[in-house]
């Protein structure tokens, strides 16, 4: 099969097109440890509007911004003592912190939906590390797939939903993590939890102490990640059941019971795997359920600690406005 979008090595001589691509404000989508982003110069209009519409992006959502190192986030933002102890002890890794822009930041307005503050994180994976190493702007990259949908985990995933739209894919296999970043509010007094993810929340506070939680109600989103209907499949899913209905696809975790179709995140009941598996799960169920004649997902119970309360945010978004 032939794309329309380049799929690069994750060697040398593809980090070194890639890097000439975002140059041109071309878009690349790069493997991270948590999913693969969508990557655009965050210092350019030309490329960061050109997310917004390869994506189907509401503007008021802003994007994360990768740098290569703590010091050079530090050149865009103002970091708090508590944001410092953060970076120091998770970074490089899955977790975004917001914080305030400082004056004269040259990323973008449009990456940050033209508020005070800015999501900006240093990624693990080490070809996003090499790209970004590479480039002399910090990357936007918000998930590589469209608006709304279930988030990539493979070039696969990404070619399936973007070939035409992006440039280029840099192939860096399947994605450990699987989740998106937790993201941690410490640009005010209070750090507040916006989104769990691949950190749980619980060596969060184990670092700076307790967390607020939640998005404020009404405010505009300070990071990607709160809106009520995300990471959605096509098929409507059902939640925190533990057997599915003659049309319906199960989701299983643990010991499942029979049904027409079943993908299972974990069968040792393991929730790292589980959150590695989520995603790519929910893609296989989208696709083989309605050849099936099946016309739901039904999903089982997951512990809501640790990794599991990211996989039961994931699933709550994804099953928001679905009928069941």
């Amino acid at each position: 099969m032939s794309f329309l979008t380049a799929i690069l090595s994750p060697d040398d001589e593809g980090i070194v097109s890639a890097a000439s691509l975002l140059r041109a404000s071309a878009l690349v989508a790069i493997p991270t440890e948590t999913v693969y982003g969508l990557a655009a110069d965050a210092t350019s209009k030309r490329a960061v509007a050109g997310v917004f519409a390869a994506k189907g992006r509401p503007g008021f959502n802003p994007l994360i911004c990768h740098y290569a190192d703590a010091a050079a986030a530090a050149a865009h933002v103002a970091f708090s003592p508590l944001a410092e102890r953060l970076a120091v002890s998770f970074w490089p890794g899955p977790l975004t912190l917001v914080l305030p822009r400082r004056q004269g930041c040259p990323v973008h307005a449009l990456a940050g939906a033209g508020l005070p503050t800015l999501a900006v994180r240093v990624p693990a994976h080490p070809v996003a590390r090499a790209l970004l190493a590479a480039c002399p702007f910090p990357l936007a990259a918000p998930s590589a797939n469209r608006s709304g949908g279930v988030s990539p985990t493979t070039t696969a995933h990404v070619l399936a939903d973007l070939d035409g739209r992006i440039a280029a894919v840099l192939d860096g296999g399947s994605c450990a993590v699987g989740l998106e970043s937790t993201v941690v509010d410490v640009s005010g007094n209070i750090p507040r939890l916006l989104r769990p993810g691949g950190i749980p929340a619980e060596a969060i506070e184990a670092c700076i102490g307790v967390l607020a939680r939640g998005h404020t109600p009404g405010a505009a989103p300070v990071s990607p990640g709160l809106l009520a209907s995300h990471y959605a499949p096509v098929l409507p899913l059902r939640m925190d059941t533990c057997r599915a209905r003659a049309d319906e696809a199960l989701l299983a975790f643990g010991a499942a019971l029979p049904a027409a179709l079943v993908f299972n995140l974990s069968p040792s009941g393991d929730l790292a795997e589980a959150s590695s598996r989520l995603f790519a799960g929910l893609r296989w169920l989208d696709t083989e359920g309605p050849a099936r004649g099946l016309r739901a997902i039904a999903a089982m119970p997951i512990p809501d600690v640790g990794l599991g309360a990211a996989i039961n945010d994931r699933l709550r978004r994804a099953s928001a406005g679905s009928v069941g």
